[in-house]
C-alpha cells in the first residue's frame, strides 16, 4: 500500500486541527454568549486539546518535508479555507470581498515562501 506523502498527510492533519481550532475560538460566541466567560474559556480549551493532539503531528510530519516558514503559511492557508465556510455556514455571517482579498494576500505569501531558494 503507497504511503500518502507528507505534505497531504500534513494538510489533512492540519486541516482537522483548524476544524477544532475554529470551533474553540469562536463557537463560543455562538453557543456561550449567556454563560460567563470561564465557562466558555474552560469549553474551549477541551475542544482545544483535540486541535493540539492533531497539529503536533501534522508539524512533525510536515518538518521533515517543508521549512518552518513553508509550515506556517500552509497553515494560514488552511485557516482561512476553514474560518470562511465557518463564518459564512455555522455563525452565520455575511460573505464579503475582504475574505477573497485576504485570501489573494495569503497566495502572495504562499508564492513568496515556496518558490524556489
Amino acid at each position: 500500500m503507497p504511503q500518502i506523502p507528507f505534505l497531504w498527510q500534513t494538510a489533512l492533519l492540519l486541516a482537522a486541527s483548524n476544524v477544532f481550532m475554529t470551533f474553540a475560538w469562536y463557537a463560543h460566541l455562538k453557543n456561550l454568549s449567556d454563560k460567563p466567560w470561564w465557562i466558555a474559556a474552560l469549553v474551549s480549551w477541551g475542544i482545544a486539546l483535540f486541535e493540539y493532539l492533531l497539529q503536533v503531528p501534522a508539524n512533525r510530519i510536515g518538518y521533515q518535508a517543508l521549512s518552518l516558514g513553508q509550515l506556517k503559511i500552509l497553515q494560514e492557508v488552511i485557516t482561512l479555507a476553514v474560518f470562511v465556510p465557518f463564518a459564512a455556514f455555522y455563525m452565520r455571517q455575511p460573505l464579503k470581498l475582504d475574505y477573497l482579498w485576504a485570501a489573494l494576500c495569503i497566495l502572495g505569501a504562499v508564492y513568496f515562501i515556496f518558490r524556489s531558494p
